[in-house]
């Protein structure tokens, strides 16, 4: 036995699993651990590079479960260290990827941005611009990766659905093939019972009157209660007939009256080495049994001398109680087997069937000489009507149980396919336009209060003459802008000019001494 067998199920599941989060926990916990690693070093360098590193451990484990709490633990992470906004986008995708509704991701983004609002602009008293750039970030690394990860899983639940959507389709055609199949068989069965019935019945009802005549000498009256015994055995054969055409598994008709003595006698004088051992109490079997066990010596003698020429075969019938055991053992071939395709065990599956519809069971195989073994337990009484007709209404449903699961009917799947369609078309739009609109409403949050009191037009910046007194100068806005870092000097002012959505500083107004000595326009 293979090492690989002796393994507990899903073991490789659960590795891949395993393999995956470390991969990436290695991908999060790469810029954290390059930033710490790098000079200068603190004395809380370790410990701190521990911490990180633990935070993303929890992180990657609770995202399969709980993906939107690691988000919530890197946003948090990048209030302390910086580089945990590099795993604020993956963390995002994962719970757009993972997460079955939108409801709670929606919810998390609100808190952040109300904390992350409340936290720069009333406790640490950062700027305006400080707060459009962090809300961007979340715009961009966390809102957009999410809305990705969203599409991909709406895109998985439209695959999904289209392969429910052909199963439904591909079992719905073979179920009305298969009713077809059955209509028509039954329609040849009813035709069968309707004229040879009807002729058959006729027929014994003249012998039987034959076989009364008061002016019919002894030897004739004997003959006529021949032909009325024979016509009752054809129409009992007849109905037998009916009820193969009737069955869902339907069989080749043996000859009529051949037995299992009567296939080995056969067998024998094809050039088989066949030994029969069947006790007397199998000589009286209902017959479904009766069928199903010369179906089974008969598929288990073709075998062997198809796969196994020249091997001893042995036959055996014996009863136990209610109960018939059938068993077909071959040798190993002497020479080997003949050449020939491979088989596809159609035989067995269609012997399993019979022998389920009679009520038994069917165990073949190879056996450890290289010989092959066919066993059946068969009822030795006839079963109840009713247990008849359950057993081929299942037969008749058996086609929907090849797949696991319950069947789901085509108008069903019809329908989760137009929903998860009618999803993934939306996801796509709300991951092209939501972006778009949510920059757009940064803009127009962000753009009052920057440019509040600081907009400087140009006709005014246009009249202000150097040399003039600060105090003497009229339009100038009351609230001037932060100084950038790239143009900024000492003792000048900067405003702008309006721009939207940024408001970047359009003038450069300098002074000395109260006085105006020089007016820039930046570029």
């Amino acid at each position: 036995m293979r090492i690989v067998d002796s393994l507990p199920p899903g073991w490789l599941h659960r590795w891949r699993h395993l393999l995956l989060d470390v991969l990436l926990w290695a991908v999060v916990a790469a810029p954290v651990g390059y930033a710490e690693a790098s000079p200068p070093y603190s004395r809380y360098t370790l410990l701190l590079l521990v911490g990180k590193l633990l935070l993303l451990v929890v992180a990657v484990v609770a995202s399969r479960r709980q993906p939107l709490v690691p988000l919530v633990l890197v946003v948090l992470g990048s209030l302390v260290d910086g580089n945990f906004v590099f795993a604020i986008p993956v963390f995002s995708y994962l719970a757009g990827r993972r997460s079955a509704t939108a409801g709670p991701a929606i919810m998390v983004f609100v808190l952040i941005t109300a904390g992350g609002t409340a936290l720069n602009l009333g406790l640490l008293g950062a700027g305006a611009a400080t707060w459009f750039l962090l809300a961007s970030v979340l715009l961009f690394a966390a809102v957009f990766p999410w809305l990705v990860g969203r599409y991909r899983r709406q895109q998985q639940e439209l695959t999904d659905a289209g392969r429910r959507h052909v199963d439904a389709l591909t079992r719905e055609q073979r179920g009305a093939a298969e009713r077809i199949r059955l209509r028509e068989r039954a329609r040849i069965a009813g035709e069968m019972h309707d004229s040879l019935g009807h002729d058959l019945s006729l027929i014994a009802l003249r012998a039987a009157a034959l076989e009364v005549a008061a002016d019919l000498d002894d030897r004739h009256r004997a003959a006529a209660g021949e032909l009325r015994a024979s016509v009752s055995a054809a129409t009992e054969r007849l109905h037998e007939i009916i009820g193969v055409l009737r069955e869902e598994a339907g069989g080749s008709l043996r000859p009529s009256g051949e037995t299992v003595a009567d296939l080995v006698d056969g067998a024998r004088e094809a050039g088989m080495a066949v030994r029969l051992d069947a006790a007397p109490a199998v000589a009286e079997l209902p017959a479904m049994t009766d069928h199903a066990a010369h179906r089974i010596v008969r598929e288990a003698l073709t075998n062997a001398a198809r796969y196994a020429p020249g091997a001893p075969v042995d036959v055996r019938l014996t009863r136990d109680g209610d109960r018939v055991e059938v068993t077909v053992v071959n040798d190993a071939p002497p020479a080997g087997p003949l050449p020939a395709p491979p088989s596809q065990g159609s035989g067995l599956l269609a012997l399993a069937e019979r022998v389920r519809l009679a009520g038994g069971t069917l165990d073949a195989g190879h056996r450890a000489d290289g010989g092959f073994a066919v066993r059946a337990v068969l009822p030795a009484t006839a079963p109840p009507p009713e247990a008849i007709g359950s057993a081929a209404e299942v037969g008749l449903t058996s086609w929907s149980d090849e797949r696991p699961g319950p069947a789901e009917r085509p108008v069903d799947a019809e329908r989760r396919l137009h929903d998860a369609r009618r999803r993934v078309r939306r996801s796509l739009l709300v991951a092209l336009v939501a972006p778009v609109g949510f920059g757009l409403v940064l803009s127009f949050v962000y753009y009052p209060v920057a440019t509040a009191g600081t907009v400087l037009d140009r006709a005014t910046f246009d009249r202000m003459r150097v040399g003039t007194a600060r105090s003497e100068l009229t339009g100038l806005p009351r609230r001037q802008l932060e100084a950038p870092s790239a143009v900024g000097r000492a003792g000048c002012e900067y405003y702008t000019d309006g721009n939207f959505p940024l408001a970047e500083p359009t003038w450069r107004l300098c002074f000395t001494d109260g006085r105006l000595v020089s007016k820039e326009w930046i570029a």
